[in-house]
């Protein structure tokens, strides 16, 4: 037996009592270790710097330098070097900075365990979990150690991903002393595994490896997380220009040695020229761009659980989007009471006054729940099948932001709260009811209700149930007279009370069913509606989505009318808008959901299964599709969906283990936010892929041309190398930190399908990567012929081929602006990464002692004028005649109209 589980453990370790103490879990967690299976080694520091140097091309340019430096040329290999080194830095940080991104996020997604610490029940990550600890799980949860169970209440586990057995498996508390070792034991949970519906309370006797998840996965290293769909095709687009790239330096350099140039420093041309043109890191790239924005997702709180899920963002045509506390606020405020005896009552509580105690009966009487029989029945069933906790009246002040003293609130489920706060209100004793709690059957989405059974005082059984409406009504029969008789329901009370239902619904707001169970009978006692209204912001962000082309769906459990009250507010229904229930959903085939699903904006009454249903809809219909979830049957929901989305409030474990993004505020408009941000990042991508390969192949064009042109070399290895260093580095990563272009929730979604050079994108790359690089044989030619000086003409060719490519930066910044439209101040990372590649540039030309290393020399006025000019000739006119075409179409489409 493993050495954890020779450990007896301690007494005060039963059910009755509350884990440990802190000291003693420090102690333990020291000796058996983190409460984790094996796992992948981190990048070391040192192993990311190497890394730099693995590049092939970086190999063989090193290479070529030792033996320069064994052939004496040292003028030729320390330039090389040093600007290898300070590629290497670069390339360091920015994948440092992407480690250490990449690893806050699998922090923040870990899971996390709710556990007694000091008598406390707080909540830790799961690593941090020890044997001996005492731990509450719930639906949705997944099970953090293995344990035995102290008491469950209809407690059930998915335990597939042990023992490949589908059927959820039952589980009780323990009994005796039992083998804590064995598997498929119903008085035993399991790490790993996730519980599918009730509660209970456990105490941990296996973590980490020495659990039975950690012994049949001793060896399991975690799986990497595959490329994105972008980096894989920009990693086929870099092997298809390496070719090229490679071809092209064997071409330069045959034709330099059958024209007389020196074989090593032909050799050393053709590298360096590779090293310049091949775009080697563009999906290296891609992953810095990406982390980058998810790293600025996170500061609008939504978490990127997966790297691909940023792109799919941006090519979303479907929001499927859950109700409560996502377009709302979920802030729940009882409003209203009804009660059925032989003549209806109705009560409300006072707007005017939330904190104030009583309900107001039609007649405008003020009652407390005493007073009236039938109110105080519905506020005791309230307050006896309900988990929430009423909080110290300092703890509400304190959660008020206004500063205004609160005398209700309650820590627990949102509906379960205002539930509570009402029955306070109406003057019941919440934590003295006078029943002793002896069961209960929690709330879940395929029963829709909740149920505790109780004793009072002389020992007699109750049951209390909450719930859906339609639920609670169908299992009733049995209403209250005024005299407190249980008298079979007419129905004439049943057509009244579906009818009160629906005046509620209509009206927006959410109705919760009471009843109770006294000798076999369920008799019920009324209907509580509550307010939650929509979140403020919920209107702005629907709007916008319609502007992108985004359809929002509603998909939630409240009734249908009062989602529909909902979804018309903040405009997600629209008036030629369907509304469907979970039960209409089952008469319909999958062929005739597919026939009205486009117009379909709200989806009531609906279990996980039809959730499920309606994603696959969409996705048939040829929609990318995002899909909140946050209870443990959405899962599979979550995981079907384009992207799924979890809440990170009230999401399940499970629920945020399946997402691809979690909303740490449950805000439907941080969703519309991140999606605006998946936008954002592939623009953003392909404005530095088009700004990297435009500057690769002018580089070719340069010294290719030279050649066949017959001109003498045109840039030396150690000036391609530092046309390389300021140029390719800071600016590109620079164009991934753009901020949204104003219209780009403006535009429909792109298609998942769609090139990554569609619009044209491919021929504007290579025309002005040509343009580049004829300007800089240009520049070079005309102040070769006359200056007569070699270096001054190499000098002004590399003014020339660096400033263009410092110029074409600012064209890069937008696909529909020019350079006199393009917003120059709005990336202030961009300016800085200019002004420093400008400034390496000038400090290459200008300080004598670079200028040995790189072979430059200053040139006068009119020379750099010419150099300068030829830079900034191409990006003018392109310029000055995309303005006059715009003009054009303008002046047309006026006449037009």
């Amino acid at each position: 037996m493993l050495e954890l589980l020779d450990r007896k453990l301690p007494d005060e370790l039963s059910s009755t009592s509350k884990g440990l103490t802190s000291a003693e879990a420090r102690k333990r967690l020291e000796t058996d270790g983190e409460n984790r299976l094996a796992k992948k080694k981190r990048n070391t520091v040192l192993k990311i710097f190497a890394g730099q140097f693995h590049d092939v091309m970086v190999m063989i340019l090193l290479a070529a330098t030792v033996i320069s430096v064994v052939l004496g040329q040292y003028a030729d290999a320390v330039p090389i070097v040093l600007i290898v080194v300070i590629n290497a830095v670069l390339g360091f940080v920015q994948e440092y900075r992407c480690e250490k991104t990449l690893e806050k996020l699998e922090s923040m997604t870990a899971p996390t365990a709710r556990v007694y610490r000091d008598g406390r029940l707080v909540k830790i990550p799961a690593a941090e979990v020890v044997a001996g600890d005492v731990f509450q799980v719930e639906a949705g949860d997944r099970i953090p150690c293995d344990g035995y169970i102290n008491s469950a209440k209809a407690l059930s586990c998915d335990e597939s991903a042990l023992t490949g057995e589908a059927v959820p498996a039952e589980k009780r508390a323990r009994v005796s002393e039992v083998d804590f070792t064995a598997l498929n034991k119903d008085y035993m949970v399991y790490m790993g595994t996730v519980v599918t519906k009730g509660t209970g309370e456990m105490t941990a006797v296996a973590t980490g490896q020495r659990s039975q998840m950690g012994r049949v996965s001793t060896m399991l290293e975690e799986i990497e997380e595959p490329d994105t769909p972008l980096q894989r095709k920009l990693g086929e687009l870099g092997k298809t220009l390496a070719i090229i790239c490679i071809a092209v330096c064997i071409i330069v350099f045959l034709a330099g040695v059958l024209r007389g140039e020196p074989v090593l420093d032909m050799v050393m041309t053709g590298i360096t020229i590779a090293i310049a043109a091949i775009p080697e890191g563009l999906p290296a790239t891609v992953t810095i761009a990406l982390a980058l924005a998810v790293r600025k997702m996170l500061k609008r709180q939504a978490l990127v659980h997966r790297l691909h899920s940023v792109e799919t963002l941006g090519c979303a045509t479907v929001i499927c989007t859950d109700k409560t506390g996502t377009v709302t606020m979920n802030k729940m405020t009882v409003t209203d009471i009804y009660t059925c005896t032989e003549r209806e009552n109705e009560y409300t509580f006072s707007d005017s006054d939330p904190d104030g105690e009583g309900v107001f009966s039609a007649d405008g009487q003020k009652l407390m729940s005493w007073e009236s029989p039938d109110l105080s029945r519905i506020m005791l069933c309230g307050a006896a099948c309900n988990n929430a906790k009423l909080s110290q009246p300092e703890i509400c002040r304190k959660r008020n932001r206004g500063g205004k003293p609160s005398k209700f609130c309650a820590d627990g489920d949102p509906t379960e709260g205002a539930i509570l706060c009402a029955c306070a209100k109406a003057g019941i004793s919440v934590d003295n009811l006078g029943y002793r709690r002896l069961d209960e059957q929690p709330f879940d989405s395929e029963t829709r209700s909740m149920t505790v059974d109780c004793a009072d005082e002389a020992g007699k059984k109750i049951s209390f149930k909450k719930g859906s409406p339609d639920v609670i009504l169908k299992e009733c029969g049995y209403a209250f007279s005024s005299k407190g008789e249980a008298l079979p329901m007419t129905g004439v009370q049943r057509i009244a009370i579906a009818a009160k239902n629906d005046f509620y619904a209509r009206k927006g707001l959410r109705v919760i069913a009471f009843s109770q169970k006294t000798d076999d009978r369920w008799i019920f006692l009324g209907l509580m509606s509550m307010k939650d209204p929509p979140r403020p912001e919920a209107k702005k962000a629907v709007a916008e989505c319609e502007r992108a082309g985004i359809k929002t769906v509603m998909i939630t459990g409240d009734h249908k009318l009062t989602a529909a009250a909902i979804a018309k507010e903040v405009g997600i229904m629209k008036e030629n808008s369907l509304a469907l229930t979970g039960e209409e959903l089952d008469r319909m085939s999958d062929e005739q959901l597919g026939g009205v699903i486009e117009s379909c904006r709200v989806f009531a009454r609906v279990t996980p299964a039809h959730k499920l249903r309606i994603v696959k809809a969409f996705k048939n219909r040829g929609h990318v599709c995002a899909m909140t979830g946050d209870g443990v049957n959405d899962a599979p929901a979550v995981k079907e969906a384009d992207i799924g989305v979890s809440m990170g409030i009230s999401g399940t474990e499970v629920t945020k283990q399946a997402a691809d993004v979690i909303l740490l505020d449950d805000n439907f408009a941080t969703l519309v936010n991140s999606v605006e941000e998946g936008r954002t990042i592939y623009q953003n991508i392909r404005k530095f892929v088009r700004y990297l390969i435009s500057c690769n192949i002018g580089e070719v064009v340069t010294m290719l041309g030279g050649i066949i042109m017959g001109l003498p070399m045109v840039l030396l290895p150690a000036q391609i190398l530092l046309v390389n260093l300021v140029t390719d580095s800071l600016p590109a990563i620079a164009l991934g930190l753009e901020p949204p272009e104003r219209s780009v929730m403006k535009k429909p979604p792109r298609k998942e399908d769609d090139s990554f050079f569609s619009g044209g994108l491919m021929w504007r790359i290579v025309i002005r990567g040509l343009l580049i690089g004829i300007c800089t044989l240009a520049s070079f030619t005309v102040l070769l012929r006359s200056s007569g000086s070699l270096e001054t003409a190499r000098t002004g060719a590399l003014v020339t081929l660096v400033l263009s490519q410092l110029v074409h930066v600012f064209e890069c910044k937008s696909e529909e602006k020019n350079l006199f439209t393009v917003p120059y101040l709005s990336n202030p990372f961009l300016l800085f990464a200019v002004a420093v590649s400008a400034a390496a540039l000038f400090a290459g030309i200008c300080l004598p002692i670079l200028q040995g290393v790189f072979s430059t020399c200053i040139m006068t006025a009119g020379e750099f004028a010419l150099s300068a000019g030829a830079a900034l000739l191409v990006p003018l006119a392109a310029g000055i005649f995309s303005g006059r075409k715009k003009s054009e179409n303008l002046i047309v489409c006026r006449d037009t109209q």
